[in-house]
């Protein structure tokens, strides 16, 4: 068996990227410099709120009060629905990878998952991501740790960068989705953010009927469970998949190991690949972008692959890619 320390040689890294040395382990907080498109600094205020907002109503979850089995429980299949299916596997795989194909009411249900997570349009996520992958751990990165570990994580996040704060400039990553005016119209008037506010609002209102329904027409207990709902299955959710998501960028470039020598400091990290279903076996993925699997070896276990091997064998997933066979461990 192969040792965990042994690298190969990534035949599908990016050629375009100059070659840089960079620390084998650990990082220097000033590696790099932060991206040029983000000078001056400028704060994305209505970011800021937002977030603050939706961090402040999760953290309600510790008063008793909010507590319900029926919240939590959707809370965790929200992770899975929201997180998995429109993070992971709809925005990344198929999005912005084309890691496999599907019929279009599935490809736009899985984004329209995606975006109730509050990590932007399906647009912007896919040209953020690809512009990541073609500078990776480079300057022109926009997320890369390498800058700061805070800058990797959350910075990146609430800082304007020119190149991706409108369509016109970002739309030549994308040009393959904004053909499709499904994806076209989310980009006006912040359309995919109207979209996480329905979904919230839905979920919130489900929950006062259900609690209603089971108090035996308490509207106390109504209340208490739309409140109940909306904490747990709304807020503890996202900001959970929000910061799973960011691990990627911020704790898989600077902690693991690597199955691969990239032209980037991509790691695989087994705590990251938990709580983000696959995706922290980040060194993997940076070595084959386009394989629907991230993990690679026998041990990396990647439940968003198990998914999308589900829907191959029901007809639902077409053209997988796989990884290369002789990059693998046998």
């Amino acid at each position: 068996m192969e040792n965990s320390t042994t690298t190969a040689v990534a035949p599908d890294a990016e050629d375009d990227i100059a070659p840089i040395d960079l620390p084998k382990q650990g990082i220097d907080p000033q590696r790099l410099p932060l991206p040029e498109a983000t000078q001056p600094l400028k704060i994305l205020w209505q970011y800021v709120i937002v977030l603050t907002v939706i961090h402040v109503m999760a953290l309600l979850a510790f008063l008793p009060y909010m507590f319900t089995w029926s919240g939590v429980i959707l809370g965790v299949l929200g992770h899975f629905t929201f997180g998995m299916l429109g993070i992971t596997i709809g925005y990344h795989r198929l999005l912005t990878h084309r890691g496999f194909t599907c019929p279009k009411w599935l490809e736009h249900t899985l984004a329209v998952f995606g975006m109730c997570n509050l990590q932007d349009s399906p647009a912007r996520w896919v040209a953020i991501h690809r512009m990541h992958h073609q500078h990776s751990d480079h300057q022109p990165d926009p997320h890369s740790p390498l800058a700061s570990f805070l800058w990797g994580h959350v910075g990146w996040v609430v800082c304007r960068h020119r190149d991706l704060d409108r369509t016109s400039h970002y739309e030549r990553y994308v040009r393959d989705l904004l053909r499709d005016p499904f994806y076209l119209r989310l980009e006006r008037k912040e359309g995919w953010f109207f979209v996480f506010l329905a979904h919230a609002m839905l979920i919130t209102a489900v929950g006062a009927v259900f609690g209603y329904a089971i108090s035996g027409g308490l509207i106390s207990e109504a209340i208490r469970y739309s409140y109940s709902w909306f904490v747990w299955a709304v807020a503890v959710r996202t900001v959970f998949v929000l910061h799973g998501t960011w691990t990627v960028n911020s704790l898989s470039h600077v902690f693991g190991y690597r199955n691969y020598e990239t032209r980037d400091n991509s790691r695989n990290n087994w705590l990251v690949a938990l709580i983000s279903h696959g995706e922290g076996w980040h060194n993997n993925h940076h070595a084959q972008p386009r394989s629907a699997a991230h993990g690679h070896r026998w041990y990396e276990f990647d439940m968003s692959w198990r998914v999308i091997q589900f829907l191959e064998m029901i007809g639902l997933a077409k053209d997988v890619v796989r990884p290369k066979a002789n990059t693998t461990e046998g």
